[in-house]
């Protein structure tokens, strides 16, 4: 793929000393068409509430959620919430950079939103990658599971994964708290997995001393105040 927005490498965490905890912080893209439920995905994981009155997200906002992931680890997600209508568009590069994963949602309740996910993946690819030059792990979320007419074929998406290598795939709903924290757990698994099998921690995850913010702080600037819009289950 013809990305070349490569993660830098970066230390493993603050201090190595045996006995301490390990701070990693990972970006993470949350990405797809607008009115999916991005933004309520990523308020249900990181401050465990719903609203069916969030505003639309202009430009990108960002989150984080600490984990501790076990008793040597504490793992920091920063997860960016880019607008829907950024979709390739010219800032989506300076938005993409450092991330080691990204989430593209659609809505379950419209078939259209679907439409636009394997577009959403070629973009992710084709701006950047991890430090070893392999595309970073996509999951896909099937959101808004809870409304009544929203069906689908699960075997049909199952082949859509494997076909186009998504890491793996999830029926979310963020209003019912569905799936949201496994979906999670299953990608920050496979971040770590990544890690131990073909490279160290510094290679791909983001020392807190080194914050990805930091980099863009003159491009890109959490919104201040966004345009009301529809419920986003």
């Amino acid at each position: 793929m013809a990305g070349n927005n490569t993660n830098t490498p970066a230390s493993e965490s603050r201090n190595n000393t045996p006995g301490t905890v390990q701070e990693m912080l990972y970006k993470v893209l949350v990405i797809g068409e607008f009115g999916v439920g991005k933004t309520s995905i990523i308020r249900r994981y990181t401050e465990g509430y719903f609203s069916p009155n969030y505003k639309l997200t202009i430009g990108v906002d960002f989150a984080l959620k600490s984990l501790d992931w076990d008793e040597r680890t504490k793992i920091n997600l920063q997860l960016w919430d880019i607008a829907g209508h950024e979709r390739f568009g010219h800032m989506t590069r300076v938005y993409y950079k450092y991330a080691i994963a990204a989430i593209i949602v659609f809505d379950l309740s419209r078939p259209t939103t679907f439409e636009s996910v394997l577009k959403w993946y070629i973009d992710v690819n084709e701006k950047v990658m991890l430090a070893d030059q392999q595309p970073i792990p996509v999951i896909l979320l099937a959101n808004k599971c809870d409304i009544d007419d929203s069906t689908f074929d699960k075997s049909s998406l199952e082949d859509f994964c494997k076909q186009h290598k998504f890491i793996g795939w999830f029926e979310t709903s963020a209003k019912l708290d569905k799936n949201i924290d496994e979906a999670m757990q299953f990608l920050v698994s496979h971040i770590l997995k990544l890690s131990s099998e073909g490279q160290k921690r510094d290679e791909s995850a983001i020392s807190l001393e080194d914050d990805p913010l930091e980099d863009d702080e003159e491009e890109v600037q959490p919104q201040e105040e966004r345009k009301p819009s529809g419920c986003c289950s």
